[in-house]
């Protein structure tokens, strides 16, 4: 178009000022609001004297100095660039309420903008207000709520093309031409909607929808109703971005389902998976597969336990490669998983299996520059017609691994019938535990330690006893370890403290002078209750400090050697004393017994069971107690051929012959005099 510089007055403030004929001077005529908005810019280019009246504004210059962004909201801006978007694709005309705020004061004005193309190319807008808004407040905010939300609003006709998007839809979508399968990442959910919604008049669900940057999750609302313009059958369609919250909630279930180190399924999710099989009928016939790691607990002393985290990731990625996709295989915690294999039980395919596994299992591990090796020990058990519970079939795969590291460790045992009553017996066993904690059915026994030169007790080890009401005394042999794992340890240790300790005042108030020994367990060593407690009976009125001697083994001892003399320092600090039980069966770093304050070594009975064989590593551990400070107790002295050759090395206690209940000094002595007249003799009575 011809350019022309034309000079005008405005009607309403009497200034001269330049234009161009631009297709505008007819504008400056007309009594209604027309103005250019250069969209790029958020600026009045031009306004006739309605205009600037509308906006409040002194004259065109004034309007046009003004900078539209200082109050422009986001969602208007967005929606001025989807106008220009449309103008330069088509030439598109719309007719929307918009309200204004010339000075801060609100204004609803029908507008009709049409593209405006720029001199310099650039793409503008042409404002012409057809009308002031007759709408009641309410209805004003409708609209004003309908151009801000975020919220999707798309209205389409039951053919598929597109009525109506607002703002936010447009955002998402890129455009409001679309047909409304092309909105689905699934064009099939579609289907299924309108499926509902004609029958059900509405829907409501989680679904993906595409978007310009993806597909994302909305919580998507659709309603059958009515074309307003043309009372054609629509759908009108709500759709709320929920993505973040979609991908948060998937992430927490994810991490409530699974193992943190492995990756692998964990208890839950197993519990919970077996739930659903045995409720659908699933489990007929599955087989139940579980496994530990052999000698895990050494590898996370002697190496870290980085290490043994090293070990069971590998464990875990290696077992899941040997698997079929179908099998299900979880990680209950600590060493063990559990394989699940669906379907009807086929002992020749489930043992080749288990047989992949171990070999990928044996392959060594690499930690940094250590190697590792490990093996598994299995258990194996079905679903039965008389064993269709997942969690007994579960127990009997225990039971047969426990048979498997009986044995000997690395190896595969099948659960027969002939372990149905070990597994009742061990659920009885379980049971029966739980309930003498509970009543604290337990007491204990004391066992003599004595100075071969004098014949004198110098000290006593408590030794827990089960006084069980049908069966009487019951050896620790028999309770010890389903103490340990089942966790009962936690209590019963924290029961043999308190026994002792109270025994050990009694005894210092009757004016005897007795060390006590009490065993402590590693799992009980390694709670943080552990100090509290013994720091509690340490406050006790009465208390014998410096005559309560904690035993720990070897192992136990393995780790952060600062932090451990750390621990061992703030026990000896409260008033009690340290001994290493069965000194050389563990795989302690000598050249750390140095820094931890032990007062006694006890050295283990199957070294002296084979003297003098054994004899160089006895007198080591004998050398080694006087190099450090620490007594050295031998335990299980049952011969006089052990005796004589102890005593002829200067090993001044012994300890591991029957005897009878706690009594006061005088009769200690003659007991063990009379004990050590017995192994002189080559007579021992156990």
């Amino acid at each position: 178009m011809k350019l022309a510089r034309i000079a005008s007055k405005t009607a309403s403030t009497g200034q001269v000022h330049e234009r161009h004929d631009d297709g505008f001077d007819l504008a400056y005529r007309l009594e209604t609001a027309v103005w250019i908005f250069d969209i790029d810019n958020a600026r009045v280019l031009k306004a006739n004297a309605a205009a600037c009246g509308l906006w409040m504004a002194g004259s065109e210059q004034e309007l046009a100095a003004r900078d539209m962004r200082t109050d422009m909201s986001p969602t208007v801006a967005q929606r001025l660039r989807q106008y220009q978007s449309d103008f330069i694709e088509s030439d598109a005309a719309f007719n929307e309420l918009w309200t204004i705020y010339p000075n801060g004061l609100p204004r609803s004005v029908m507008v009709v903008y049409r593209g405006h193309r720029l001199a310099d190319g650039r793409m503008a807008m042409k404002c012409e207000v057809v009308g002031e808004s007759v709408d009641s407040a309410q209805n004003l905010r409708s609209a004003e709520a309908l151009l801000h939300t975020d919220v999707m609003i798309m209205l389409f006709s039951r053919e598929g093309p597109s009525l109506y998007f607002n703002p936010a839809a447009r955002r998402f979508c890129g455009g409001s031409e679309i047909a409304a399968i092309d909105v689905f990442e699934i064009p099939a959910d579609l289907d299924a909607i309108v499926e509902v919604v004609e029958t059900q008049g509405e829907h409501r669900g989680l679904y993906r929808l595409s978007t310009v940057s993806g597909s994302g999750w909305f919580d998507l609302s659709v309603k059958g109703c009515s074309d307003a313009a043309t009372g054609e059958p629509a759908l009108l369609l709500t759709a709320i971005d929920v993505s973040e919250l979609k991908e948060a909630r998937d992430t927490a279930r994810h991490l409530a389902n699974r193992d943190q180190l492995t990756n692998l399924h964990n208890r839950s999710y197993l519990q919970s998976h077996l739930d659903w099989m045995e409720e659908t009928n699933a489990a007929t016939g599955a087989t139940v597969i579980v496994f530990d790691v052999d000698r895990f607990k050494q590898i996370n002393d002697r190496h870290g336990h980085n290490a043994g985290d090293t070990v069971l990731r590998q464990i875990a990625m290696r077992t899941r490669a040997a698997l079929e996709p179908d099998d299900l295989l979880a990680r209950l915690g600590g060493d063990e998983f559990v394989i699940i294999l669906p379907g009807p039980h086929d002992p020749v395919a489930a043992t080749r299996r288990v047989e992949r596994v171990r070999r990928a299992v044996a392959v060594p591990i690499s930690h940094g520059e250590i190697r590792l090796e490990a093996t598994i020990s299995v258990g194996m058990s079905h679903i039965t017609k008389t064993s269709t519970q997942f969690t007994k079939v579960i127990r009997e795969a225990d039971i047969a691994l426990y048979h498997s590291k009986n044995a000997g460790r690395d190896q595969l045992t099948v659960f027969d019938a002939d372990m149905s009553k070990a597994v009742d017996e061990r659920e009885k066993l379980e049971i029966a535990l739980k309930s003498a904690v509970l009543n604290e059915e337990f007491v204990l026994h004391y066992q003599p330690r004595l100075d071969l030169g004098s014949g004198q007790i110098t000290g006593l080890e408590g030794l827990v006893r089960w006084d069980n009401p049908q069966a009487g005394l019951v050896s620790p042999d028999d309770f010890i370890t389903v103490c340990e794992e089942t966790g009962l340890i936690d209590e019963l240790g924290r029961m043999v403290l308190e026994m002792g300790c109270a025994q050990a005042i009694a005894w210092r108030r009757q004016g005897l002078s007795l060390t006590l020994s009490l065993n402590v367990s590693p799992r009980q060593f390694a709670d943080d209750e552990f100090l509290r407690c013994l720091d509690d009976l340490a406050r006790q009125d009465g208390f014998p400090k410096g005559q309560i001697e904690l035993e720990v083994t070897e192992n136990v001892l393995i780790g952060d050697p600062l932090q451990i003399a750390e621990k061992l320092r703030r026990i000896v600090d409260m008033g009690y004393l340290i001994a290493i039980d069965d000194f050389g069966t563990g795989y302690s770093n000598l050249s750390y017994i140095s820094q931890f304050p032990l007062h006694c070594l006890k050295i283990d009975r199957s070294f002296i069971s084979q003297l003098p064989t054994s004899g160089p590593i006895v007198q080591l551990i004998l050398t080694l107690g006087q190099q450090i400070g620490a007594k050295v107790v031998s335990e299980g002295v049952e011969t006089a051929e052990q005796l004589q050759w102890l005593a002829d090395r200067q090993c001044t206690e012994i300890q591991g012959f029957t005897s009878p209940d706690p009594c006061p000094p005088p009769i200690w002595t003659h007991f063990c005099k009379a004990f050590l007249r017995r192994i002189a003799h080559g007579r021992v009575e156990n």
